[in-house]
């Protein structure tokens, strides 16, 4: 395939030469309608906005330009069929569970899945076999899936109808994915991936394998987090004949918006091109430069950076080390101290904070000019807090997840109250609660609430952290049991 050709970037532009008259939406009729950010960004970003015009294919029924870099995309991502996502990874994650698993069947998968999996299972009533992910008690983070507990939940639930698998996490630990679908595909089972922070590793042998380079089925990953396309664009990855094509097709129809963005598609077909020609040397150039300053961060005093090795020891298959993480408690400060110290006084923003350490997450778009700066800043913050001792009150993970009662659809659809945080230990969750970002749920619908998760959560208030539920501050929306029939009975309606 050329993949010097960009089509539907290319049709578009030509577009946007023409003298349209713009009597379809959307509104702005191509930045004719001034506004705040015209003024800023100039009328060019809106005149590329379009939505469906004759000659720029259509996203639901891909015929011309979309279905020829749709093609393009696969074969450069090692895919067999790619379909543009302009709802993010999200989009994609319900489209390949509601297309996999119907109401009360099974699939099997790690606790410590996005928010976007929770809902998925909500949507299609789909039943979630968790398997426990390794906690790192140093980091205080869930890591991957360790592959002999899963081998006991397939030979658990051998009517399972698919297992999926976080490749890498969120922090770029990665399972031994090669292994577990040679050992799925064995039980007649599909296998789905959730790609969101793995979309460029199939450009460098340094980084881990990919889902489609491991015989998976089906993966969403997320283009726009490491891949360089527009925020919010995704693609859905295909190959093999064990799924229902025309099913996952029909699906992603339902979620995908009849109005998707041409911005975000272009971002797409772009992002494809200069990864294919671009993205092997920019990854294996920044490696180096990325273990050495990870090699002077551990010399500095009161900080410590992780490594392969440090992931490898607890049996992870391998670690994407574009995903930097360092651990600061050594500096008397959380994660969360790091995160403010950082953005206010250096202008660094990093991904994420945790009780233990802040991530950074490196991508082609990551210059030495970047790393010289966060080490600048580590020097100068180790000169600062060095010398104190650890005075920091720490949460310390309680190396487990709250007890599965019901499935979270049953739950979801339950009879609700609201109960203070108090009083809310031995309740049924009836709504997901996460920490954001990353955005993996510490309690799903249809979970038992305990002292360690309440704990947990009051911890992460104090740390100023972005909680994400349906109550407002301080409740718990659970399962109002006085109004609720056995679960039993309600589970066999919904």
């Amino acid at each position: 395939m050329n993949h010097q050709l960009t089509p539907y970037f290319t049709k578009l532009v030509e577009y946007t030469k023409k003298d349209r008259v713009p009597f379809d939406v959307p509104g702005h009729k191509m930045g004719f309608f001034e506004n705040d950010m015209t003024k800023i960004l100039g009328k060019e970003v809106f005149r590329f906005d379009v939505n469906a015009p004759d000659g720029l294919d259509n996203l639901n029924v891909p015929k011309g330009v979309i279905k020829e870099s749709q093609a393009l995309f696969a074969d450069a991502f090692k895919a067999e069929h790619a379909f543009f996502l302009t709802g993010g990874t999200t989009l994609g994650i319900l489209a390949l569970i509601m297309s996999t698993a119907k109401a009360k069947e099974k699939i099997i998968m790690p606790r410590n899945v996005h928010k976007s999996i929770i809902s998925a299972l909500i949507m299609s009533g789909a039943m979630p076999i968790f398997v426990e992910p390794v906690i790192d008690e140093d980091l205080g983070i869930a890591n991957h899936m360790p592959l002999e507990a899963l081998k006991i939940q397939i030979a658990n639930h051998p009517d399972a109808k698919a297992v999926l698998i976080i490749n890498p996490t969120y922090f770029g630990v990665a399972s031994n994915i090669k292994e577990i679908v040679d050992i799925v595909h064995q039980h007649n089972m599909l296998v789905l991936a959730d790609e969101a922070h793995g979309s460029h590793m199939v450009f460098s042998d340094e980084l881990p394998m990919t889902a489609m380079q491991a015989g998976a089925d089906l993966s969403a990953t997320s283009i726009h987090k490491t891949s360089g396309s527009l925020t919010q664009s995704s693609a859905i990855l295909a190959q093999g004949s064990r799924f229902d094509y025309t099913r996952l097709v029909a699906t992603i129809h339902m979620v995908q918006s009849t109005s998707p963005s041409s911005l975000l598609l272009a971002s797409l077909d772009v992002a494809r091109k200069a990864m294919y020609f671009h993205a092997k040397d920019k990854i294996e150039n920044l490696i180096p430069n990325v273990r050495e300053v990870v090699t002077k961060i551990n010399k500095l005093k009161g900080l410590s950076a992780s490594t392969k090795e440090d992931f490898l020891k607890q049996g992870a298959t391998h670690f994407d080390e574009t995903k930097l993480i360092i651990k600061v408690t050594g500096l008397g400060l959380t994660g969360f101290d790091m995160y403010h110290l950082l953005s206010e006084k250096y202008e660094i923003q990093v991904e994420l904070a945790e009780t233990k350490l802040v991530l950074c997450v490196l991508s082609v778009g990551t210059t030495q000019s970047h790393l010289d700066r966060l080490y600048d800043a580590l020097v100068d913050l180790s000169n600062t807090y060095g010398h104190q001792d650890l005075k920091v009150e720490t949460f310390k993970p309680k190396g487990s997840f709250p007890e599965a009662y019901v499935r979270p659809r049953s739950a979801y659809h339950a009879p609700t109250r609201s109960v203070k945080y108090e009083e809310a230990v031995g309740e049924i969750a009836a709504e997901s609660v996460m920490i954001y970002p990353p955005g993996i749920p510490i309690l799903i619908p249809g979970e038992i609430i305990d002292q360690a998760l309440v704990d947990e959560l009051v911890f992460y208030i104090s740390q100023g952290s972005t909680i994400l539920s349906e109550s407002e501050d301080g409740y718990f929306k659970v399962v109002d049991k006085l109004t609720w029939p056995k679960w039993e009975e309600i589970d066999d309606e919904l």
